[in-house]
């Protein structure tokens, strides 16, 4: 099978995780995958493959059928509202321009993959709901190594890993984890990002984000940390940061907002927090008790083993691609 990639960059965290994993699945079946990242029509010729994966990317009606010309079957897979504007753009979030190209390539795809159910739904809208599959995004647990929680912390530390548009989430609840330091005297934050960010009381510890270092960071901290605005650009998330934390082997704490909701399990992989009061409350019981944050932290790399691994994920995409026959799908590949 070969396997054509339209992606925004190679380094691009969702094409590390949405498309890269998919090499050896796409090898073993004596194909390569191949990936583009200009505009389809910039590069030489269309691409001349059994499948074009079209990832996250709204493109032209010109693009789309210039892929058309070269491909068996385009698939379209996505791991966020992509027909709105995120939730920190000055515009708002509705795209008249993105619904449109939305729609479009969703009603021209052979095949629609999404990242979570809100996201399928929406894509359910504008073409057979049976060509639509959701397969969550999914990481190698083995890159993480697992944090020991062997004592109490009077001095907890918080992790954050993101990059910085999703930093503005962090930045507008800066008065709520101020004020988690402020309970927590000697609290720190774990930073892990493309840039810092500066809170009054509550310590930040940055570390620069890179591939290679953010598990062990991770490892290093005590308890793992994501806040969503409510709206439908964050009901597109698809949680990745949870399963990182809960990959390293972190309780994690989260506003119910989107797949966190789901991913945390309240009370077994962490906690649901809303109000200040419940983070505050949340952090000190994790903090005092170090066999809670293991069980939790164990219950939670469980969960992703099971769940969410590349295991989980090449499966289900070998069904996908005999489904399409583009593969002769062996019983393990």
């Amino acid at each position: 099978m070969q396997l054509t990639a339209i992606v925004e960059g190679f380094d691009h965290v969702c094409c590390r995780y949405r498309v890269r994993p998919l090499e050896p699945l796409v090898a073993a079946h004596g194909g390569v995958l191949r990936y583009e990242t200009k505009a389809p029509g910039i590069f030489s010729g269309p691409p001349s493959s059994d499948a074009v994966l079209v990832q996250r990317r709204l493109l032209s009606g010109w693009s789309r059928r210039w892929l058309r010309r070269g491909a068996r079957h385009l698939i379209f897979d996505f791991d966020d509202a992509v027909w709105l504007r995120d939730s920190y753009s000055p515009r708002g979030l509705v795209s008249g321009r993105r619904l449109r190209r939305f729609r479009s390539i969703i009603e021209e795809a052979d095949l629609i993959v999404a990242g979570n159910r809100f996201l399928a739904d929406q894509a359910a809208r504008f073409t057979d709901p049976a060509l639509v599959s959701l397969i969550p995004t999914c990481l190698d647990p083995n890159r993480y190594r697992i944090a020991h929680h062997q004592a109490e912390c009077r001095a907890p530390r918080l992790a954050w890993i993101g990059s910085s548009s999703t930093l503005q989430g962090l930045e507008r609840i800066a008065d709520r984890l101020d004020s988690i330091g402020r309970a927590c005297p000697g609290a720190t934050l774990v930073l892990i990002c493309d840039r810092p960010i500066r809170l009054s009381s509550l310590r930040v510890e940055f570390h620069t984000w890179s591939e290679e270092n953010e598990g062990d960071v991770l490892a290093t901290a005590d308890i793992g940390i994501s806040w969503l605005p409510d709206d439908d650009w964050s009901r597109g998330k698809c949680g990745l940061k949870l399963l990182q934390y809960m990959a390293a082997g972190l309780p994690v704490l989260a506003n119910p907002v989107g797949v966190q909701q789901e991913i945390v399990q309240h009370g077994t992989t962490g906690y649901h927090c809303d109000s200040t009061d419940d983070w505050i409350e949340a952090v000190r019981a994790l903090a005092g008790d170090p066999h809670l944050r293991q069980s939790m932290g164990k219950a939670g790399r469980r969960e992703v083993e099971q769940h969410f691994s590349l295991t989980a994920m090449r499966t289900a995409w070998r069904h996908l691609f005999q489904r399409l026959g583009a593969i002769s799908v062996p019983s393990a590949a």
